[in-house]
């Protein structure tokens, strides 16, 4: 499921299919702007392996407000653009600090589920993360009532945080 919201399969309610055209339509104008990351630590590598989850209209429309060119991350003859764009995007709104130290991420690639985009980013390996503090700004370009989550696993343990517009920082772990 859609950051927990939106069914990641077919369901019914009264008379209308949130695979129809209608939900699609429906979904365009839909009032919750929210973000879901997760960000795993794995041990064996060293690295933060993050999936951010960002519904694909606002998507679109960030990338079209950022960089003033039309923006369809549907279409696979548009995808190496979008990855461009993407990848210009997330640098610009997503920065982390693994103990107190900037934390080079590398954008691997995004792909669509439904009314989701997709975004994957991999960090340069980190030793012995002990303080995790991110920064996140995905969306704020575009909205003042943005929330964007995140839940994070160090270690086998998870902490969840959300940062509310004009919120930008989070410590996670310290």
């Amino acid at each position: 499921m859609l950051l927990g919201l939106i069914p990641s399969s077919p369901v019914q309610t009264g008379s209308l299919d949130y695979n129809s055209s209608a939900a699609s339509e429906i979904s365009l104008l839909h009032p919750l702007h929210l973000s879901s990351m997760d960000i795993n630590y794995t041990t064996k590598g060293g690295t933060l392996e993050i999936s951010c989850r960002l519904f694909t209209d606002d998507m679109e429309d960030a990338l079209k407000k950022q960089f003033n060119v039309p923006a369809d991350l549907s279409a696979p003859a548009k995808h190496e653009a979008m990855n461009s764009l993407l990848k210009k995007y997330i640098a610009m709104h997503l920065k982390f600090q693994a103990n107190g130290k900037p934390v080079i991420l590398n954008y691997l690639g995004f792909e669509k589920d439904r009314e989701a985009v997709i975004v994957y980013v991999e960090s340069a390996p980190i030793k012995s993360l002990k303080k995790l503090e991110v920064y996140n700004t995905l969306m704020y370009d575009l909205f003042d009532d943005q929330t964007n989550i995140m839940h994070v696993v160090v270690n086998g343990k998870r902490k969840s945080d959300k940062l509310d517009y004009p919120e930008t920082k989070a410590v996670i772990f310290e």
